[in-house]
């Protein structure tokens, strides 16, 4: 029987709306990029950093003061490598455990880092559950003694870097900014980005971009080594729209979910990260002579260039003012890009 256009829509519009609400779907395939890419191989080809902020009562931060000859006795949140085998959540409790001596639960994660596939942190949110606080008697390796930080005390820190993921921390624990996210257990062979991929109008119309074949589906693209993770979505509208694509910025809004299984060393190994990413007409452009014009939007999506693509109109009312929403306010797990 065959499966109308309007069907399939229908089950990509589901798809869309289970993304929405935090979860995620296999993936079957990807639609571009696999060529420049390798499969994910932890330690080999991939390196993914866990990292933990978790508060006391008072609002001090756990820090844990390094080990490491190149950083001894400096400062850090507690972070380290993903081990092979190992799940994000499993690698974070078992980092916390060793160098800060507490048992943890992640609550959500707060912000990804990347500096393209093989370099990729996931900042958790944490709650301590049980344990003690490791003290210098109990140097090792790891670490040599964790301490509560009030923000305020003069301490010598391995790294700037931490005092924005601790105000992310802050701001969440003050008032949650996105929904509860922690990794689903969803096996990927690639670092790949899935998107929903949004084109809105001027009267509150949506666009999503699709492709056709085998059936109607949202766009998967493998992260390439030489470009940050959310590259990804550039690689496909330029696929699309080639003419049109440096008259728009093409931004990665933020993260719906991940999913990551991580059990099968080099099989296992990728993760998706399912993203909402806006196509934004950009109204200044230059003409011949280098100089900056005004360009009228004219308030609907760049044409599909390459058969390949299609836009889709939302008609689901609900489902657009979700979309609408996210685009505008980014409640949504963020990406950064460090590059």
């Amino acid at each position: 029987m065959e499966v109308t256009e309007e069907q399939q829509w229908r089950q990509v519009e589901e798809q869309v709306e289970r993304l929405l609400n935090g979860q995620g779907s296999e993936v079957s395939g990807c639609d571009l990029g696999l060529e420049q890419s390798k499969p994910a191989a932890l330690r080999k080809t991939v390196t993914y950093i866990v990292c933990g902020v978790i508060f006391n009562e008072k609002e001090e931060v756990l820090m844990v003061q390094e080990a490491k000859q190149d950083c001894y006795k400096q400062w850090y949140l507690p972070a380290g490598r993903v081990e092979v085998g190992e799940s994000l959540e499993e690698a974070l409790r078992r980092e916390v455990k060793e160098e800060a001596g507490f048992d943890c639960e992640p609550i959500t994660l707060l912000l990804i880092q990347e500096q393209g596939p093989q370099w990729i942190r996931f900042i958790f949110f944490a709650r301590v559950t049980g344990g003690s606080l490791k003290t210098l008697s109990a140097a090792d390796q790891e670490s040599l003694q964790a301490s509560w930080w009030d923000r305020q005390s003069v301490l010598p820190l391995r790294g700037r870097d931490i005092l924005r993921l601790i105000d992310c921390g802050l701001k969440y624990r003050q008032d949650p900014w996105h929904p509860v996210t922690l990794p689903l257990d969803l096996s990927c062979r690639h670092v790949v980005q899935r998107l929903v991929l949004v084109f809105t109008g001027a009267e509150q119309q949506v666009w999503v971009l699709l492709i056709k074949a085998p059936v109607l589906h949202l766009p998967t693209a493998a992260a390439v080594k030489t470009h940050a993770v959310t590259w990804a979505a550039n690689m496909v509208v330029q696929e699309a729209m080639p003419s049109t694509y440096y008259d728009h910025d093409v931004n990665t809004v933020g993260v719906f979910s991940l999913q990551h299984n991580g059990r099968q060393h080099g099989k296992t190994d990728g993760v998706c990260f399912n993203t909402l990413v806006a196509l934004v007409p950009d109204h200044v452009q230059r003409n011949e002579d280098g100089e900056k014009v005004e360009v009228a939007g004219t308030g609907r999506p760049p044409p599909v260039e390459n058969p390949r693509y299609m836009w889709h109109e939302v008609q689901k009312q609900t489902l657009r003012e979700k979309l609408l929403e996210k685009t505008k306010n980014m409640s949504i797990l963020p990406i950064h890009s460090l590059y």
